[in-house]
């Protein structure tokens, strides 16, 4: 057994239900960013303009909104948990140390704070996975029949 598989069973193994419950007001604050997000598209504009990493404006508002809406989506039915915790991890590395960290470490930067908790709780749920109360779980379960 290699080491995700390894990783994958200890995350199913040791699983306990408030996780669960964690991972759906994650995905939740993530939708609801991404809702903002496109709403207000000139303000992702804006943030990726301020920051000192070069990219296509273009493409990665794209990639910005598309991951929030979609990762968030996924996180909160507990579809691909650990597919939409990899997409969204670029994301939250470009909002935590090239957007947020300009204003500095205070306690007043609040949306830096919320970045590091967020980027965390993504990292964890790529090795705990989705959960008891979830579509992936719900698809493992015998008489449930998947088209291969």
């Amino acid at each position: 057994m290699n080491l995700i598989h390894r990783i994958e069973h200890w995350g199913n193994v040791h699983h306990p239900q408030w996780i669960d419950y964690l991972r759906i007001a994650l995905g939740i604050m993530i939708l609801a960013k991404g809702i903002t997000f496109v709403n207000d598209r000139q303000v992702v504009e804006h943030m990726i303009e301020q920051s000192s990493f070069h990219l296509s404006i273009w493409g990665a508002v794209h990639y910005v909104v598309f991951t929030h809406l979609v990762g968030g989506l996924f996180l909160i039915l507990g579809f691909q948990t650990r597919l939409a915790s990899l997409l969204l991890l670029p994301v939250l590395v470009g909002a935590v140390f090239f957007v947020n960290i300009t204003n500095g470490f205070s306690y007043v930067n609040s949306e830096l704070w919320l970045s590091i908790v967020v980027f965390f709780l993504l990292i964890f749920f790529m090795v705990m996975g989705s959960g008891k109360y979830s579509l992936d779980n719900m698809m493992n379960k015998p008489g449930y029949k998947r088209d291969i």
